[in-house]
């Protein structure tokens, strides 16, 4: 079982850094989809989250595809009861969102891109989460590690996704820097004083299974 499994992460590894390599030869080309296969040959969702970080660490091995701060080392998830500070993000729209101006009690923080595979199948619950708990003081950041903020913004207007999605630029990322593995999310209970900070309150890297992405809502 377990060399079945170690078989079906090297596959999808490699699936993950051939889709890089496509990427390299036309920039312009279409973004490749996921092929059906690739999804009918996992034995289980486990497996599935299982392997998202070696897959995402294998699409590091082609950094030069990825703006130039996004080649750096990434930092550990962050430790929970740490602190992290928001900046202004321009959002995929050019609309400006700032921490102070959102009231949210707790933040998630998200990303992801629009060549993950893992994050297609995450995407739609974390949507789900945000329109049944914003109005109760749940808000979500979305930070897109695309190369293209427009492959970025034409992928969440095609899903039909209403959270705020925003890239990880240099000076997001000096706040924000993207935790190793894809997707990544960490939620934050919002400092009522300042607004522009919050206490790491969950932390994790890799696809979440449904239930515990409802599930965030307990940090309300």
């Amino acid at each position: 079982m377990c060399a079945r499994i170690r078989a079906r992460t090297c596959a999808r590894s490699q699936y993950c850094m051939d889709t890089q390599k496509s990427k390299c030869a036309n920039d312009s080309a279409q973004e490749p989809a996921v092929p059906q296969q690739a999804i009918s040959q996992l034995i289980s969702r486990r497996e599935l989250v299982q392997s998202a970080v070696p897959c995402a660490a294998a699409l590091v091995g082609f950094g030069a595809v990825w703006p130039v701060w996004a080649q750096a080392p990434e930092r550990a998830l962050p430790k929970l009861a740490s602190v992290l500070h928001l900046p202004d993000v321009t959002l995929l729209d050019g609309s400006l969102w700032r921490a102070t101006d959102m009231r949210v009690k707790t933040l998630v923080v998200y990303w992801w891109a629009s060549w993950c595979p893992f994050c297609a199948l995450q995407s739609p619950y974390i949507e789900a989460l945000w329109r049944a708990h914003k109005a109760v003081g749940l808000g979500v950041l979305a930070l897109s590690i695309d190369k293209q903020p427009a492959a970025a913004a034409a992928y969440t207007k095609a899903k039909g996704y209403s959270f705020p999605a925003g890239m990880l630029t240099a000076e997001v990322a000096r706040w924000l820097p993207k935790p190793p593995g894809l997707p990544v999310v960490v939620v934050l209970k919002i400092n009522g004083q300042d607004g522009r900070s919050g206490q790491v309150v969950f932390a994790e890297s890799g696809e979440m299974f449904p239930e515990d992405v409802e599930g965030l809502k307990k940090y309300l």
